[in-house]
């Protein structure tokens, strides 16, 4: 039977009605971003974030998230513009008039659209920056389905289920009168509005001069946003950046900055800025300065946290536990540490904190699944993650076993403190070490030992590839040559030969005063005015050199080298050997 021609005027009447309704009312863009009409545009920028970063459709992959994106960036596009703000307030749109401008149906991904006249909508993508929601030419895009709005709610956008509407037209029924009231702006039951979010960071603005005293060379990694007022994607960026230092607190911070105000900033770092926001991240993942390194992947806050991580400090050497030894050819005066782990990589907070201390300890790392290791035991290991650390003056010590953290921050800040206190020993170990010897009744074993006849052959023989002998004539002068002849056995002079640790080199003290028959081999008038000097001898080759002028540690330090590398010119003994009573 057919459909009697009263029921197809009523469905004719019933289309123009809901297009009219489309074309003249459009969302409520306060309700849309659940803001007050007396919300500020810094409270309507919040909101904006937070919406854009929920339903972006690179993050949301749910029913209707993509047509909620684009209300928020509708509603966004109105109320951000102080001028289409004022329009809608008065007239309830944007434009200054009432209604829409003429526009046609289309249909996509199963929704029908009506576009209208109006300023282009878009989003930011993960692809070249923003991209259009749909339309053509200078198009607005709205969007509903017949089987009801896929969004929260499973309603229509219009307040009413067009379902229902068609098929009570059909079956003779009626629509009612009161289900045109609703709208799809509505703000989520118990949502908070902007300015409520008291887990958001800060994005520190950047300037030139916080930027050389807080962030250059100071080990610590920061995400950057640089931008001008008329760059794209600024708002969506600053959500993802919040988002990533949120869940990184501890391991980087954030900033910003404006390249319009701070020219001659991002002319330094070299970047210049066009349509689009850019993303950088400072950091010293390959070399000890710090370089930045622009973002280019997604914009979504996984993606971002990931470059994050694979951008942080790498000052820490991965090492096999098994094998391990501290260096004993390490950089002078630094202690070193190392931080054992169940971890297959370098964990993100070791690496954090390497960055933040680099200049100041040598950083190992190692994975550790038995603590019954040699090494472990004889230092009391008994739990892992544990950190134990070597002094300057070669002692090794647990620092702490069994560290136990809630979170990024808490555990960085756990490893500072530790590695401060590690520090403040060392500091006093190399404070002691240049103090005057204290006379007691108990006399103070040498560090470098006092030649003598039954111990040159161990100290000074042919074994050794050099000694380093320190000549005195009273006991300040030999006190003096002591604590500079310590300082340098600790330290790694050698850059030319190959040296090792050990019998290579050794160091003494001779008295001038009892070996006159040692000083005659060596045939040195400088050995007869001369309170104190040093005498580099190379027991294999029956050579040697003198140096007779101030003995500082840094002139000391400098012949010792120039003997090492060949750079001064050896002296023979004729055949003689030294001879010690």
């Amino acid at each position: 039977m057919g459909i009697p021609v009263r029921s197809l005027l009523v469905a004719s009447v019933v289309l123009s009605s809901i297009a009219l309704h489309v074309a003249a009312k459009t969302l409520d863009p306060y309700k849309v971003l659940g803001v007050e009409k007396s919300a500020s545009q810094r409270d309507i920028q919040k909101a904006f974030h937070k919406l854009s970063l929920k339903y972006h459709p690179d993050k949301n992959k749910g029913k209707g998230a993509q047509e909620k994106f684009a209300e928020v960036n509708n509603a966004y596009e109105i109320l951000s513009d102080e001028e289409k703000r004022k329009n809608y307030d008065l007239y309830r749109d944007e434009k200054g008039k009432p209604g829409f401008d003429g526009g046609d149906f289309g249909n996509h991904e199963g929704y029908t659209y009506f576009t209208g006249g109006g300023p282009k909508t878009s989003y930011f993508t993960s692809g070249d920056g923003w991209q259009t929601t749909g339309g053509q030419g200078n198009t607005k895009t709205f969007s509903f389905s017949f089987g009801g709005n896929p969004g929260a709610g499973g309603g229509s956008p219009f307040g009413f289920d067009l379902g229902d509407v068609f098929s009570n037209i059909f079956s003779g029924g009626s629509m009612g009168g009161s289900q045109h009231t609703g709208s799809a702006g509505k703000a989520r039951p118990g949502a908070k509005t902007s300015g409520q979010d008291s887990s958001s960071v800060n994005i520190q603005e950047v300037t030139m001069q916080n930027f050389n005293k807080e962030i250059a060379d100071q080990g610590i990694t920061w995400l950057i946003l640089l931008y001008t007022p008329r760059t794209k994607g600024q708002f969506v960026l600053e959500n993802v950046v919040e988002d990533v230092a949120r869940s990184l607190d501890g391991a980087l911070r954030a900033g910003k900055v404006n390249c319009d105000h701070e020219k001659a900033l991002c002319n330094k770092a070299g970047v210049s800025i066009g349509k689009s926001a850019r993303l950088f991240i400072y950091s010293y993942t390959t070399t000890e300065e710090g370089y930045l390194h622009e973002y280019t992947g997604d914009y979504d806050s996984k993606s971002l946290k990931t470059f994050c991580q694979e951008h942080l400090p790498r000052f820490s050497k991965r090492v096999d536990i098994s094998q391990f030894s501290f260096s004993t050819n390490a950089v002078p005066n630094l202690p070193q540490v190392l931080l054992l782990s169940a971890k297959k990589d370098t964990p993100a907070m070791w690496r954090a904190v390497s960055g933040m201390f680099h200049s100041r300890l040598i950083f190992y790392d190692a994975e550790v699944q038995d603590v019954s290791l040699p090494l472990l035991k004889r230092l009391g290991v008994k739990s892992t993650p544990a950190l134990i650390g070597r002094s300057i003056n070669g002692e090794e010590h647990l620092l702490k076993d069994g560290i136990s953290v809630k979170d990024l921050r808490s555990g960085i800040n756990e490893l500072k403190k530790l590695l401060e206190n590690f520090e403040k020993r060392n500091k006093k170990l190399m404070s002691n070490q240049f103090k005057k010897p204290t006379h007691t009744s108990q006399p103070k074993e040498n560090r470098i030992p006092l030649l003598t006849a039954s111990n040159f052959e161990e100290v000074c023989g042919e074994k050794t590839s050099v000694c380093i002998i320190g000549i005195f004539k009273s006991n300040k002068a030999k006190e003096k040559l002591e604590v500079v002849l310590s300082e340098i056995s600790q330290k790694t002079l050698i850059r030319g030969q190959s040296y090792n640790s050990g019998s290579a080199i050794a160091y003494a003290l001779v008295d001038g005063n009892k070996q006159r028959a040692f000083l005659s081999t060596f045939d040195k008038p400088a050995f007869k005015s001369s309170d104190k000097l040093l005498l580099a001898y190379k027991p294999r080759r029956g050579r040697f050199a003198v140096y007779d002028n101030e003995v500082t540690l840094e002139e000391a330090e400098r012949f010792v080298v120039s003997v090492l590398n060949g750079d001064i010119q050896l002296s023979t003994t004729a055949g003689r050997k030294p001879v010690l009573r």
